[in-house]
């Protein structure tokens, strides 16, 4: 009788223990993303560096772009140029630009945007050297074309900049590279202001290279996109370049192993034109282009308002006699104007406005946002081209002019960060080559509104540059992406 009883105890005790005890899961292994990294990683000293390498590419961009400016009149004179040979030179550096802009665009999305900056700068540096020993202007003309085209991959140094910050801080540090282009600007017009009149316009060409010699040297410390890697399956140079990041700026990585998908299709042109970005892409094309027409609109415009007193009528009856009496020196083939010390003086003054409303943009793209910041800084440019048709002081008129150097330069700070933002890592290249091949077609297009419609009618190129920002106003102000406080994204 006690065993049969004390069965059924022993029994219902199994069950209960087989009920209470559920099969232990084999716990799911923790992943992250390169974003997940770099948000995790946070800012640090590797960015720092990064901040100053990459930035510095602006200073080499500068000084290439700006060299044809100051070395015209010599140029002029040494070879005896018509107007039209002299404004070619720049109309072919900016078409080699705008052809291998989208060229290394391609590139650089499908195999890595530093071996393409490291290229462009290889190429820029190369035939920049080649034009100091220009023996006639048809080489001058070629060689600094192809110095456009190799001006054209610096872009990426703003993409690998972009693709390793931190959401919050993009805002506030890509803003920040208008920095480096203003210093470029200054040092090529400092340089030829000592180096022309003394050992010629030749060892200012070898003089401007050397800062593109040096960052070719320094770009070794600066590593891949780790989110170009990823995206190609190459996770563990990734992963080794997250754990040098982390390393140098004293943090920790996320746990877990790191996950992205592979990317076949990469770099693709029509990609841009999917139905996702259609929108997206052609609006910022018009911003790009507007942006650029007002931009090298405005440096042209200044010349010829100062020089032609455009403003205020014509020039007063002593300046007509004095211009009367070099009627024929102007006609002849060679036109010798060479600047003088205060003609330096005033590009300085001028440049320096670039970078007036730095501290504004910045506010305004965190707080407003890329989209509104925008649209407000391309509205004022319009005013503000309307504003020069006022008779005012020589004073004023500079200072109408400051505004606008300011306001252009703005404008481009803002579109490089929001087209930079809004598109995945398989098009980011593309999309920033395509947009700035773009830009140097309103760059080819402004010489001809500046100094010769507005000598026809001045009030007229002033409405044409007015309407083309306004339009530009309200494309930034509809376009369908805010990228304020978004992640970058790796497809698309």
């Amino acid at each position: 009788m006690a065993a049969k009883r004390t069965e059924p105890v022993t029994i219902i005790s199994l069950r209960e223990l087989s009920l209470g005890t559920p099969e232990p899961q084999p716990k799911e292994p923790k992943t992250f993303t390169v974003e997940d990294a770099v948000e995790t990683i946070g800012f640090g000293r590797f960015h720092v560096a990064l901040f100053l390498i990459m930035g510095s590419t602006g200073v080499a961009e500068a000084m290439e772009i700006m060299l044809i400016a100051v070395v015209s009149p010599v140029i002029r004179c040494e070879w005896q140029l018509e107007n039209w040979q002299v404004a070619l030179v720049t109309t072919m550096v900016f078409f080699g630009y705008m052809v291998f802009s989208i060229l290394f665009g391609v590139l650089a999305d499908r195999y890595g945007r530093w071996k393409i900056l490291l290229i462009s700068f290889l190429w820029g540096a190369y035939f920049s050297l080649l034009t100091s020993f220009s023996p006639s202007y048809i080489w001058f003309v070629f060689l600094r074309t192809m110095v456009g085209c190799g001006v054209s991959g610096h872009a990426q140094g703003l993409i690998i900049k972009t693709e390793f910050l931190p959401t919050k801080y993009r805002g506030y540090i890509l803003p920040l590279s208008q920095v480096f282009w203003l210093a470029g600007s200054l040092l090529i017009i400092g340089l030829a202001s000592v180096v022309i009149p003394t050992i010629g316009w030749r060892w200012l060409i070898r003089i401007a290279s050397i800062p593109g010699i040096i960052l070719i040297m320094a770009f070794k410390f600066i590593p891949e996109s780790a989110r170009f890697n990823v995206s190609t399956g190459n996770t563990q140079a990734a992963l080794a370049t997250l754990e040098r990041i982390a390393k140098m700026n004293r943090s920790v990585m996320p746990e877990g192993r790191l996950v992205e998908p592979i990317l076949e299709k990469r770099g693709r042109f029509a990609d841009l034109l999917d139905a996702k970005y259609l929108r997206t892409t052609l609006q910022i094309w018009v911003i790009w282009l507007g942006i650029s027409f007002a931009y090298y609109g405005v440096i042209l415009a200044s010349a010829e308002l100062l020089e032609r007193d455009l403003v205020c009528g014509s020039r007063s009856e002593s300046e007509a006699v004095e211009t009367a009496g070099v009627s024929e020196e102007s006609q002849s083939p060679c036109r010798c104007h060479m600047f003088a010390p205060s003609d330096y003086r005033t590009m300085i003054i001028s440049t320096i406005g670039e970078i007036a409303l730095n501290p504004l943009n910045i506010l305004g793209i965190n707080f407003l946002g890329r989209r509104l910041s925008l649209s407000i800084t391309m509205g004022c440019t319009a005013l503000f081209f309307l504003l020069l048709n006022i008779c005012t002081s020589s004073a004023g008129l500079i200072g109408f002019l400051f505004m606008l150097r300011a306001l252009v330069a703005a404008n481009f700070n803002t579109i490089y960060i929001y087209t930079a933002e809004v598109y995945p890592t398989t098009m980011r290249a593309l999309g920033m080559g395509t947009s700035g091949s773009l830009c140097r077609i309103g760059a080819m297009v402004a010489p001809f509104i500046s100094q010769v419609l507005m000598s026809a009618s001045f009030l007229g190129a002033l409405c044409l540059f007015s309407s083309v920002c306004v339009v530009c106003a309200i494309s930034a102000f509809t376009l369908p992406i805010e990228t304020k406080g978004r992640a970058l994204q790796q497809i698309k």
